[in-house]
């Protein structure tokens, strides 16, 4: 007997998980420092069980409003908007989830407003309350991001006057504006690809990585897509003027939304423009909105420089793994060649990036959504650094361009794994914290079956 599902069901249900989600988030998220409560206290303890318990909710519901858009009267997307909607407002309010990183936003918005060069000098540089909620491994790190982003967090922090609770509001309205135009953008670009755009919304709008790490964790990878999608829209609908100003300003965001002026390209050259031409018009209207957003952000062009950005030296991409495994081996060896272990492996890793993507687009030029999104699967994947929110990238654009179902399933798969991949602190696990998270996952886990058992019992009666 199929547990019955109806749109409600849904609803309800990843309502409860975003509710836990929020309220665990209250003892075990990523709190301001003066908020912090040890471990192994008996609130973040039960905050902890309460947030995984919230996202083992949260991913049932998703997996079962999938089965309703692969049913025989699927909901429109109008009504799947309105579930994430419904989704996304217990979290409104809730603490940062999963990642100190909107703190570095803060910070460095207010770095910018004070006429500081955010591109040269670390949080540390601007000191007081702001800087001290930034993560030890960040405080003397250049941003590492364009100035329509810097532009957006200065703005934020002359309008907070460096007001803690408003400014963190703000960068959370800041990404629900971009998740609001992620799901704008969807089903448009799922029409011009073939795809389904009620599908194309499920896999790239209501995925539990969006609203976990998006939404919750207010990253600004949100604005970036919204501008994206936005941006590929505009192409598409035969506006490539307009289309390179908004990937471009995706990019002035983080940089690797500039693989979308590519697909720019190609959608001008598909629509009969020459190649030429088209990659002319594109370079100008890029040259001249990032010559424009800078001024405007009045950053200067540092952010030239800071691409290259240094890493977190324990950050678990492959390139980096590969890396420090080697690094070690080389050490045990008595070698001098050890400290080059790791950049090489990024180097070889920043290689295979641009083959894998050279030969996407070799092969899948006549699809250009569908090829950037896999463009930027790439660049998550084989890049020096990786986290749960990176897989958005590639995720978004290949929700609304996939040409099968098998690869939205491949792709769901990984969303389940990746929304367990991090603690709501965003620290370092231990193995107390790696219990309870277990614990809460397995918590949901029995009320889920029990509330199936339940659902099954009158059906059963009825036919005795």
């Amino acid at each position: 007997m199929a547990f019955p599902v109806d749109l409600r069901r849904c609803q309800v249900l990843g309502l409860a998980g975003t509710a836990f989600l929020a309220l665990g988030g209250e003892t075990a998220g990523a709190l301001p420092v003066e908020d912090l409560l040890a471990p192994s206290s008996v609130q973040a303890a039960f905050g902890l069980v309460g947030v995984y318990f919230g996202v083992v909710l949260l991913v049932a519901a998703w997996l079962l409003l999938g089965r309703l858009v692969r049913g025989a009267e699927p909901p429109t997307p109008r009504r799947l908007l309105l579930v994430l909607a419904v989704w996304a407002a217990p979290l409104l309010l809730a603490p940062p989830l999963f990642s100190r990183d909107v703190y570095s936003y803060l910070a460095q918005g207010a770095m910018v407003d004070a006429h500081m060069d955010v591109y040269t000098s670390g949080p540390a540089q601007l000191g007081g309350p702001l800087a001290d909620e930034v993560a030890p491994v960040w405080q003397n790190t250049a941003a590492p991001y364009g100035p329509a982003f810097m532009g957006v967090a200065s703005l934020l922090s002359g309008l907070t006057r460096g007001e803690l609770p408003a400014g963190l509001l703000g960068m959370r309205l800041v990404a629900l504006l971009g998740v609001g135009l992620m799901a704008a953008a969807l089903p448009r670009l799922a029409r011009h690809s073939g795809a389904d755009p009620a599908a194309a919304l499920w896999l790239g709008a209501l995925n539990p990585l969006v609203l976990l790490h998006l939404v919750a964790g207010a990253h600004n990878d949100a604005i970036m897509l919204g501008l994206l999608g936005l941006g590929l829209v505009a192409a598409l609908g035969r506006w490539p003027v307009l289309g390179a100003v908004l990937v471009t300003l995706a990019a002035l965001v983080k940089a690797p939304a500039a693989l979308g002026l590519l697909a720019v390209v190609v959608v001008q050259a598909r629509n009969g423009r020459s190649p030429v031409r088209a990659t002319l018009t594109t370079a100008i209207a890029s040259g001249a909105t990032t010559v424009a957003a800078t001024a405007v952000a009045g950053t200067g062009y540092g952010w030239i420089r800071a691409l290259d950005t240094p890493v977190s030296p324990h950050n678990w991409a492959l390139s980096s793994l590969l890396g420090r495994a080697t690094g070690a081996l080389l050490e045990h060896l008595g070698s001098d060649l050890a400290p080059l272990a790791v950049p090489a492996w990024h180097l070889l890793g920043l290689a295979l990036t641009a083959v894998t993507v050279l030969l996407i687009w070799v092969r899948l030029r006549p699809r250009p959504v569908y090829a950037l999104g896999l463009s930027l699967a790439a660049v998550a994947a084989f890049g020096p650094a990786i986290r749960p929110w990176y897989a958005i990238w590639g995720l978004f654009l290949i929700a609304a361009a996939a040409p099968s179902t098998s690869v939205r399933h491949r792709v769901a798969a990984v969303t389940g794994v990746l929304a367990l991949a991090v603690l709501p602190s965003g620290g370092p696990a231990d193995a107390g914290q790696l219990v309870l998270a277990v614990s809460g996952g397995v918590l949901g886990v029995v009320v889920l079956w029990q509330a199936h058992q339940a659902a099954q019992a009158p059906a059963v009666g009825r036919t005795a």
